[in-house]
């Protein structure tokens, strides 16, 4: 890693490792910065995503979880319809503890040297308050609070497009896109999730909840008697009667342990990465089950950021989200077509994107 008071930046891979065009390590020692950059692609313009502030175990980790996470990114933009690569930066160590105003403004001076090449927002682990802070140094930051010219808090949309791949998936499946009465599992009722709890209250639908936070828990069943809680993930994906599953926490939901025991007919969720390994997605479609693509359903948060950019407007944003549910529907009908899983029909339909938008660049 390379210490900023240098000013150089330390570009370690390209395009022929991994497909990724630039991956940065950046370190600062006097706020105790520890991060990695991870850039894509640029082929349908400045790459965009969030950073993600986490305790991973060593620098190895945090490259690899940087470099899957820009990769879904650029597909994520592509599938949204933005003129947006993807990029993902993630930040080593705990935000509980280790997140400080110094901290964050080292990061926002190294992502400002990269002149826009990568436009960084929240995820886990940040918040709007903080990109504030980053803002102060890299005018590339989006998600920042009203009061400093931003859109606020993009979870709210997020959850609204996860919504309406459910409703997706729900027409695809049962011919009708109504939730009222289905049994929609939610893992994780943190930012994202509990905004979409109240989305399926509000249509009629019986919900289930879990979530490794027991305030997480608390603050919806104090709110909503009537919603049901599961002791962990694993006792949630086995209640009998789902119908569907919405992975909202952390990656990898999706796994040989846990697919041959789900019970809901759809998994449409919130999370990133839900697939733990090629290969889960045709195991989902052996047993019959629905999956609507993660990156497709949660594009909600990336498409209100990205108008941020613009000058935010929530109505133009929510109308743009809401075609979440005509993508999804588009994305099983190319499956169903072309004989593969939706997860593969939406791969061809962003790689199509890409790989047109950087033949027209001369890329």
């Amino acid at each position: 890693m390379t210490d900023v008071s240098t000013g150089v930046l330390h570009t370690l891979f390209h395009s022929d490792q991994g497909g990724h065009e630039q991956v940065v390590l950046c370190q600062d020692r006097k706020s105790g910065l520890k991060a990695v950059i991870a850039i894509h692609s640029t082929a349908l313009g400045p790459a965009l995503g969030g950073t993600r502030f986490y305790p991973y175990a060593n620098e190895e980790e945090a490259v690899a979880d940087a470099l899957n996470l820009a990769r879904g990114m650029s597909y994520k933009n592509a599938m949204a319809g933005l003129d947006h690569g993807g990029g993902k930066a993630v930040i080593i160590g705990d935000p509980d503890r280790d997140k400080t105003e110094e901290l964050l403004l080292a990061y926002g001076r190294f992502v400002a040297s990269l002149g826009g090449r990568y436009v960084t927002a929240c995820d886990v682990g940040t918040y709007v308050a903080d990109m504030d802070v980053v803002a102060r140094e890299c005018r590339w930051t989006t998600g920042r609070s009203p009061e400093n010219g931003g859109a606020g808090d993009s979870s709210v949309l997020t959850a609204y497009g996860v919504y309406q791949g459910m409703r997706a998936s729900a027409q695809h499946l049962w011919g009708d896109p109504s939730l009222r009465g289905r049994a929609v599992g939610i893992a994780g009722v943190g930012k994202v999730g509990h905004h979409l709890v109240e989305h399926l209250l509000d249509e009629g639908a019986e919900v289930v909840i879990t979530d490794v936070r027991p305030e997480a828990v608390r603050r919806i069943a104090d709110k909503h008697p009537s919603v049901r809680v599961a002791a962990d993930t694993d006792a949630l994906i086995r209640v009998e009667g789902l119908d569907v599953y919405a992975p909202c926490a952390l990656g990898g939901a999706l796994s040989d342990a846990s697919v041959p025991v789900l019970t809901a007919q759809v998994v449409c969720g919130a999370a990133n990465n839900q697939l733990a390994h090629p290969g889960v997605e045709k195991d989902l479609a052996d047993r019959g089950i629905l999956y609507a693509p993660d990156y497709v359903v949660n594009a909600g948060g990336v498409i209100q950021v990205a108008d941020e950019l613009h000058g935010f407007d929530f109505d133009r944003c929510k109308a743009k989200a809401a075609k979440i549910f005509d993508t999804t529907l588009a994305i099983f009908a190319r499956a169903k077509d072309d004989g593969i899983p939706p997860a593969a029909a939406a791969d061809r339909i962003a790689e199509q994107r890409m790989h047109e938008a950087a033949t027209a660049g001369g890329r």
